[in-house]
């Protein structure tokens, strides 16, 4: 069992409640996406994960043992909380040949991470010297060093460059199809589309959805036609007969809203209306995701919420060093 289980968890700094009875599983076989605006409580909940933090009541295991219980936690657990953690006047390799001894990692290990993140020509460079998507992928690199079957990593696309981020989304998706239990925190809404598998979305601490991304796209965004036409008065008319509205989206498209492909291409056929173009679209991840958060941010500027989202588009943690 390598699932991470969170029950009733609560955490209180002061009057203040950073997470409010919070409860969710993130299984393995897929990658979920951890997502919330900011002030919602993921990091903190990441933290109570990884035994940083002491709940104030409830509980949050990782293969069913709290994460203090393993003796050599790396080789069950590997995450990314912080990319600057590491000392900066280690060589990255003597960084993670320092988690390896810690954790009875054999260290022909620390080659191989170093090889799987891009890293083995600067091996031997002082890590003050690296840029953040360096530091991004030594991140990555010890958070893969015991070959953990349970991947936490928060924010894993900072600083990277366009082929670093390709890399991290098959390494992610990769992860999942060997079975791994994988949880990713981002604030990248299109970045998150493009691996994730499951959502667990927080809003001021509290759990607001634990589901699939295609269902959560589909219970927060509305069901709408894109459609091209030669005679788009006929359309109009036809469609005003069956109760629809036609909308010009712009550059010689339409949209019809609350409506299916299927139903306004057979109205069309019927009514004989050339259609040179007919598909259904869905709302993208953000604005999905906008849908749901607007009452729950707690940091936003003026206007956000109401802010029109992208066009819809078709359908290591580690101990801390001394």
């Amino acid at each position: 069992m390598t699932s991470i289980d969170v029950h009733h968890l609560t955490k209180e700094y002061g009057t203040r409640r950073a997470v409010d009875d919070l409860t969710f599983g993130v299984a393995p076989g897929r990658v979920t996406g951890f997502l919330g605006p900011n002030g919602a409580g993921k990091s903190t909940t990441l933290r109570l994960v990884l035994g940083l933090d002491r709940p104030t009541s409830g509980t949050a295991t990782v293969g069913g043992r709290p994460y203090a219980a393993y003796a050599e936690p790396l080789r069950q657990v590997g995450a990314l909380l912080d990319a600057q953690a590491a000392h900066g006047s280690r060589t990255a390799r003597d960084h993670l040949r320092a988690l390896a001894v810690s954790n009875r990692i054999a260290s022909r290990r620390v080659d191989e991470v170093l090889e799987e993140a891009g890293l083995t020509a600067v091996a031997h460079k002082r890590i003050k010297t690296f840029s953040l998507g360096m530091r991004q992928r030594l991140g990555i690199a010890a958070a893969l060093l015991g070959d953990p079957a349970v991947v936490l990593l928060d924010e894993p696309s900072n600083g990277l460059d366009p082929e670093g981020i390709i890399w991290i989304r098959a390494l992610m998706r990769g992860l999942a199809r060997e079975g791994r239990t994988v949880l990713v925190s981002s604030h990248l809404m299109n970045e998150t589309a493009t691996f994730a598998d499951h959502l667990v979305v927080l809003g001021r601490g509290r759990l607001l959805a634990d589901t699939s991304m295609r269902d959560f796209i589909a219970a927060h965004s509305t069901r709408r036609v894109r459609a091209r036409t030669s005679d788009p008065a006929r359309l109009r008319t036809a469609l005003a007969r069956a109760g629809h509205t036609l909308e010009d989206a712009g550059d010689g498209r339409w949209t019809v809203e609350g409506a299916r492909a299927e139903d306004i291409g057979a109205l069309a056929a019927h009514e004989g209306v050339p259609l040179l173009e007919l598909a259904d679209e869905e709302a993208s991840l953000e604005e999905a995701y906008l849908a749901l958060t607007a009452e729950a941010a707690e940091f936003s500027a003026p206007g956000t919420a109401a802010a029109p989202a992208e066009p819809p588009v078709p359908a290591s943690t580690h101990r801390p060093e001394a």
